[in-house]
């Protein structure tokens, strides 16, 4: 990987960690973790890390930039200089300055981690890949909770995440792991 790789961590807030609390099932339980460690490993090697948080208008909604529970959680915490940008809709790009961020830093290639793998690192990956942006995302720094089944019952974490996973890999991008991304940086780069 070179500077023309960025890593883009999505909606790594409060209140995905408030949801966990609840005893939810999720596929990932260490996705934190791997989020940390990738930051890390990237800030290291010299590649940017750009930060995409929600911030919804709806009023009920605990993903806002005003409350505590739309903080940044301790393992994404921005650096100074890193680029944040807050989304009002699902997509990372949508209504947002992050396109033309990236194309100003000469970003071509995006390594994505974060929450919640099947709606926003979804809709953000596959924007990017529309957008023209080799896309990697990254299957075990990835938030994934399980899901209400849309003819009842639920669908557990684990199959929410291949199912989307699957389909990011058949027509948007790679899926990798951590261990993947971290073999890729330049010599010494791993946290």
């Amino acid at each position: 990987m070179d500077h023309s790789t960025a890593l883009l961590i999505v909606d790594m807030q409060q209140e995905m960690a408030n949801v966990a609390a609840t005893g939810r099932q999720q596929a990932n339980p260490e996705a934190e973790e791997r989020v940390a460690e990738l930051a890390a490993a990237c800030r290291t090697a010299g590649l940017p890390v750009v930060h995409v948080m929600h911030d919804d208008p709806r009023a009920e909604s605990k993903f806002r930039r005003d409350l505590p529970s739309g903080q940044p959680l301790p393992c994404a915490v921005p650096q100074e200089g890193e680029a944040v940008f807050w989304k009002t809709s699902s997509s990372g790009f949508c209504g947002t300055g992050l396109e033309q961020h990236l194309r100003d830093a000469g970003i071509t290639r995006l390594v994505i981690a974060g929450g919640v793998a099947a709606f926003c690192v979804n809709s953000t990956a596959r924007s990017a890949a529309g957008l023209g942006f080799g896309v990697k995302v990254v299957e075990d720094a990835l938030i994934a909770f399980d899901m209400p089944a849309r003819k009842g019952g639920m669908l557990d974490a684990q199959s929410v995440l291949e199912v989307t996973l699957s389909a990011l890999h058949a027509g948007f991008g790679k899926v990798v792991s951590v261990a993947d991304v971290l073999a890729q940086l330049p010599a010494g780069a791993e946290a």
